[in-house]
C-alpha cells in the first residue's frame, strides 16, 4: 500500500531559535496547539507526549531528529487512535532562516487515506477534517502567536 504525505509550508516573521523554542516548549504549544503541551527531551529515540490540561496522554511519539533551530522529527500517534498501521506516521520540521523570516516546511508522513477523513473530534470539541484541516489551524495559531502575541481563537459558527 502507498501511504500518503501532507505537506505545509508557512513563513514567519521570528527568528529560527524563538521558532524552534515555539516547537518543542510545551508552555507555548500549549497557547496554539489548544491546549496540547509537549513534552520531550529532544534527544534522538526520547519519548514525545502531548498532554491535555487535565494531563491525559493526547497524542505520542518517539523523536527520530533533532537538529536545534533547523530539523524536528518525531513520530506521531494520537491517543485515541487505533487504526492498524505498518508503521506510525511521522512528523518533520524543517527551519530555513530567510533575511527576517523563517521558512516552516511540515511534512506529515506515512498517512493512510482514513488520516484525511478523521472523525476525531480535538482542538476543544472543533470537529477537524483530519490532517487537511488540523495542520493548517496549528500552524497557523503558532505564526499568530510568534508574530503579534496572540495565537488563534476558534469558536463554532452558531
Amino acid at each position: 500500500m502507498n501511504n500518503s504525505t501532507f505537506v505545509y509550508v508557512t513563513y514567519i516573521a521570528t527568528t529560527p531559535e524563538k521558532l524552534w523554542e515555539a516547537l518543542t516548549n510545551g508552555e507555548f504549544t500549549e497557547k496554539y496547539w489548544f491546549g496540547r503541551k509537549i513534552q520531550s527531551d529532544w534527544n534522538e529515540g526520547s519519548p514525545v507526549t502531548f498532554r491535555i490540561e487535565n494531563g491525559t496522554v493526547a497524542a505520542q511519539g518517539v523523536v527520530l531528529k533533532s537538529r536545534p533551530h533547523q530539523l524536528l522529527s518525531y513520530t506521531f500517534q494520537w491517543a485515541e487512535d487505533r487504526t492498524v498501521r505498518e508503521q506510525s506516521t511521522k512528523v518533520t520540521f524543517e527551519l530555513l532562516p530567510m533575511d527576517s523570516i523563517v521558512k516552516l516546511s511540515l511534512k506529515h508522513e506515512e498517512l493512510l487515506p482514513t488520516d484525511f477523513r478523521s472523525e476525531h473530534t480535538g482542538f476543544n470539541g472543533i470537529s477537524n477534517d483530519g490532517i487537511n484541516n488540523g495542520w493548517p489551524v496549528i500552524l497557523s495559531g503558532l505564526k499568530s502567536l510568534l508574530e503579534n502575541g496572540n495565537p488563534l481563537s476558534l469558536r463554532r459558527a452558531e
